[in-house]
């Protein structure tokens, strides 16, 4: 290896280092919350309805405009959209900060989704043309993946910490130091990188995008609140609608803002359904978690953040290894293993009760997070080595909305099924002198029957808060046992679609240029490692 070459990986393991800020910080910020929800439900009270959607609204908006900004990068520069998006995800987090009521809080969460949209695609797509070796390209995602799944373990506990001494909106505030930190450093460390011949940028596209994601999800989330009825089940149809025109948009243009021949590829449609499938789990998990350490376990937020400790250690080993793993053994088998480890994970979960408590919590967290995250590692490379490097921002913004989607429906499915269990066991349950107002009330949420319960006489208070905390526990050990069978079906699912996949490495792989640029000069591209997935 020359001078050159040296300093160039240097260069390039550096630059690592500075875009694990923005993917550490998206991370933590989608999980951060978790802990001051109560605290938020204290200060702007808002309904049941509004505080899912505080939670919510910040996934959605990054899954309905990942595609676009990915694509904006690719024309711009990979880079300056970075930069673009730090700024305007510092701005939006001291917005949310200071947020005066509940819609206010919602509106700047929604803002915050815009600027974590312009930071993801960027990070992903920029490592995918700074490491042009497939190996070193491969450690590279597992760094990023690390980031990405030890941001979602440890949000619990900085936002644990930062709640034992100061208000709920310091958890927006930690941003401001990290995201003026990348604005610093990025164009110092980071090379600017974009596709020389874009091509017309397709409005239309990017609007219908967000119009299929968007009311998709908003009808999952109210039938998962309220159950089946006629707007959200409209709202599902209305985007799954445009959904579908998108579809037939992209198939009839020249350039597409998204290439659906990829999905004709079977390991790049295993990855992007395992990558989706993992996030569903884990973080639709981390909604019972959460409220399980702090309403049923009684911890507080700061003891409750240090139990996550092992799962994010379980996180960053699996993350480390799998690089490892895929150069010895095929890809069907990782990513099987995987998601088979991560249904255990479920199972331990689903054990909580019987007197297991919260070592089985821990103990199910950090197999839950190891399995996945291994799963995610993989998956993740297995995507991006599909992209050529001019096409990198499109792709990367792919592989996150499969992400952010799958956290969106995670919550809003696993959450389901929880919240149906936890209502129909605390109407059979409830005492039967408690009134019918305060049991619609307790019936909500669990923090909604412990709030309903400190307002009772004590001796049916007591009994309430139990019987709500043990309706709690049963949805929550049905939700896991419900997460631990799909990711069972996804392991075979997995292993049959990836059975002749090989990560190798193979001649560099050249796009033909469309029609209509045969005028143009057509861009030199480098010699590049590609992996052999089978078509």
């Amino acid at each position: 290896m020359n001078a050159d070459t040296q300093s160039a990986d240097r260069k390039a393991w550096t630059g690592l280092a500075v875009l694990v800020l923005p993917v550490l910080l998206v991370s933590l910020d989608m999980h951060v919350l978790s802990y001051a929800l109560p605290f938020i439900s204290n200060s702007l009270e808002p309904s049941s309805s509004q505080l899912l959607w505080i939670f919510d609204i910040y996934p959605l908006m990054l899954a309905g405009l990942l595609l676009t900004m990915g694509t904006l990068g690719d024309r711009i520069g990979r880079r300056k959209l970075l930069m673009f998006g730090a700024a305007a995800f510092g701005t939006a987090s001291v917005l949310a900060a200071y947020s005066t009521s509940a819609g206010m809080l919602i509106a700047t969460r929604a803002l915050l989704g815009v600027g974590g949209a312009t930071l993801m695609p960027s990070t992903l797509s920029l490592i995918r043309n700074m490491f042009h070796n497939a190996e070193k390209r491969r450690v590279a995602i597992a760094v990023w993946t690390g980031a990405f799944a030890g941001g979602a373990m440890l949000g619990p506990l900085m936002g644990g910490a930062i709640l034992e001494h100061f208000w709920w909106g310091a958890v927006f505030l930690v941003n401001l130091p990290v995201m003026a930190l990348l604005i610093v450093l990025a164009p110092l460390m980071l090379p600017e990188s974009r596709d020389p011949n874009p091509g017309r940028f397709d409005l239309v596209s990017a609007v219908m995008s967000l119009g299929a994601m968007l009311p998709t999800i908003y009808g999952v989330q109210h039938i998962a609140q309220d159950g089946p009825s006629r707007l959200p089940v409209s709202a599902i149809l209305v985007g799954l609608a445009v959904g579908y025109a998108f579809i037939r948009r992209q198939r009839s243009l020249t350039e597409p803002m998204l290439d659906v021949k990829l999905f004709g590829n079977r390991g790049f449609t295993a990855s992007i359904a395992a990558n989706t499938l993992g996030v569903f789990a884990m973080v639709g998990s981390s909604l019972f978690t959460i409220q399980y350490l702090q309403m049923v376990a009684g911890v507080r937020p700061l003891v409750a953040g240090l139990y996550a400790l092992p799962a994010a250690g379980a996180a960053m080993t699996a993350a480390a290894l799998a690089p490892r793993l895929v150069r010895k053994v095929r890809p069907a088998f990782v990513v099987g293993l995987g998601l088979l480890i991560g249904a255990a994970g479920f199972v331990v979960l689903g054990r909580l009760d019987g007197g297991l408590g919260v070592a089985a919590l821990v103990a199910g967290t950090a197999t839950m997070a190891g399995g996945i995250t291994l799963v995610l590692t993989v998956s993740s490379d297995m995507i991006i080595a599909t992209a050529p490097p001019e096409k990198a921002g499109t792709v990367s913004g792919l592989s996150q909305i499969a992400t952010e989607l799958g956290g969106a429906l995670g919550i809003s499915v696993l959450g389901s099924v929880g919240t149906t269990v936890y209502r129909a066991d605390l109407k059979d349950s409830a005492p039967q002198r408690l009134e019918a107002s305060a049991l619609d009330s307790a019936r909500d949420t669990l923090g909604g029957a412990l709030d309903t319960a400190g307002r009772l006489p004590d001796e049916l208070g007591r009994e309430l808060a139990a019987a709500a905390r043990e309706a709690f526990t049963h949805g929550l050990q049905v939700a896991m046992y419900t997460a631990s069978g799909l990711l069972v079906l996804m392991a075979v699912l997995a292993a049959a679609l990836l059975r002749n996949v090989r990560l190798g490495k193979q001649a560099p792989v050249t796009r033909p240029v469309a029609a209509h640029r045969a005028g143009r000069a057509q861009p030199r591209h480098r010699t590049d490692e590609h992996e052999s997935l089978n078509r």
